[in-house]
């Protein structure tokens, strides 16, 4: 496999090598790299452009070939075979699969010239294989105009779930957009179980294909799928919980499964307060065990906040430790006190936009729906931060919160401002709306899912 000294050699950056060798980047994190990593780096202008260019051409292998080398960069997709396990004895795991299927797929065929309908079908999987990309899945294989693709294989994750259905959700909304022609549907099922992966199809065939009841499951729920639909197993409705909006289908039989299988259809991206409500619920928690003086830890930094000495609290652990239990348990120790509390979620889906965790909260403080209108969210944009700042301060700190939640700002004057001077005066906003809050009352500020870079 061609080095990535050797890959950099090639476009010319070779004189970074020593650079990128010291902050541990290969072509594992080169897919995750954006400009500002690379400008943190120090790589000047021209060179940042040049590796996101090169690191992008790298996709441009036909999505018609084997499937591993459409969705990733060649280098990296032989580094995943190279590291995958033995497919001869194969390695028993939890996945998530989704089978994506295009819709009238036959017309489209008699419809079409064989050339166009394979530059059809190149855009279709093209677009597909990005978002199953940018959600860390593999494809497993093309069968036909579908595609069966895990999360869980070959790196699990912990909402891999959620993955899946995030990228369903993107993917049946730019289908649409894959042709100037030519509109097009799918149709998506998914599901979730243990399996066994790397077993080989056959002599000479390479794909990874994942053995058990899991995939069967996801293929018929996709038939039970009209255009423009995603229908889950109860087994993936259950990991993810509230984090989106689903309709019950009731149960079906399903040809070669012997019992009746409840589905579920994805509406769209639920509103939670956090994951771990999206998931856990809201009631019914266990005690917390084993965790008193972690516990009493917290409640002593929050008597010290509440006489007037902020406080700050870092609760590292590996995923599933149990932070976001202790924030809960905080949080209903206080309960009784007086006090306003900001929760803000972070994600591994929006790593691209700093101030996501920002927005959601405030869209959700603010009660803001998909059904008002501009006015309406303007309205409740005022109502949220006269409690925290009061009416005479509304007219030069909502147009800003107005930008920020890209909404129009008709109403207010223009703002003429330099991106810089915008961005510092945003800043200084939200920082005044906190401050307006506990000026009134004590306010504990929760931060969730927080990855920590080193700007170094």
């Amino acid at each position: 496999m061609q080095s990535f000294t050797g890959w950099l050699t090639e476009i010319g950056l070779e004189r970074y090598a020593n650079r990128f060798a010291e902050n541990e980047v290969d072509f594992d994190v080169l897919a995750s790299l954006n400009e500002a990593n690379l400008e943190a780096l120090g790589l000047p202008l021209g060179a940042r452009k040049r590796l996101l260019q090169a690191a992008a051409k790298l996709n441009g292998q036909s999505m018609l070939e084997p499937v591993q080398v459409a969705i990733v960069p060649a280098p990296i997709a032989r580094s995943i075979q190279a590291g995958a396990p033995d497919s001869s004895s194969g390695e028993r795991r939890q996945l998530t699969v989704m089978f994506c299927d295009l819709v009238g797929s036959t017309a489209l065929s008699e419809k079409l010239d064989p050339e166009e309908l394979r530059s059809l079908l190149h855009e279709y999987r093209t677009i597909c294989g990005k978002f199953i990309a940018r959600y860390d899945g593999f494809v497993a294989r093309y069968v036909g105009d579908g595609i069966l693709t895990y999360f869980g294989w070959p790196k699990a994750h912990e909402e891999d779930a959620e993955r899946a259905l995030r990228a369903a959700l993107e993917i049946v909304q730019s289908a649409k957009r894959a042709s100037s022609s030519e509109t097009l549907s799918v149709r998506i099922g998914i599901a979730t179980g243990p399996v066994v992966v790397g077993e080989q199809a056959g002599v000479g065939d390479q794909s990874k294909l994942a053995i058990g009841s899991t995939p069967n499951l996801a293929a018929r729920l996709q038939g039970l799928a009209a255009s423009d639909q995603i229908v889950i197993a109860s087994s993936t409705r259950r990991l993810v919980g509230s984090a989106f909006e689903l309709t019950d289908l009731g149960e079906h039989e399903l040809k070669g499964i012997s019992e009746p299988v409840r589905a579920w259809r994805v509406v769209g991206e639920g509103r939670t307060e956090g994951r771990f409500e999206a998931v856990h619920g809201h009631a019914g928690f266990t005690p917390l065990v084993g965790r008193e003086e972690e516990l009493a830890l917290l409640l002593r930094r929050w008597e010290t906040a509440k006489a007037g000495e902020g406080q700050l609290v870092l609760l590292s652990g590996e995923p599933g430790i149990g932070k976001s239990r202790i924030t809960r348990a905080l949080s209903e120790a206080i309960k009784e006190e007086p006090h306003g509390r900001l929760r803000y979620q972070c994600s591994p889906f929006h790593t691209q936009s700093a101030l996501y965790p920002v927005i959601e909260q405030f869209e959700r403080a603010a009660g803001l729906s998909k059904e008002d209108s501009a006015e309406d969210k303007l309205d409740k944009i005022e109502a949220l931060l006269n409690l925290a700042l009061g009416e005479e301060k509304i007219g030069a700190i909502a147009p800003l919160f107005a930008a920020l939640l890209s909404l129009p700002v008709g109403r207010y004057p223009a703002l003429n401002y330099s991106p810089q001077k915008h961005k510092e005066l945003t800043l200084e906003a939200l920082v005044n709306q906190v401050a307006g809050l506990a000026k009134r009352q004590p306010i504990l500020m929760v931060f969730e899912d927080v990855h920590w870079v080193d700007p170094t």
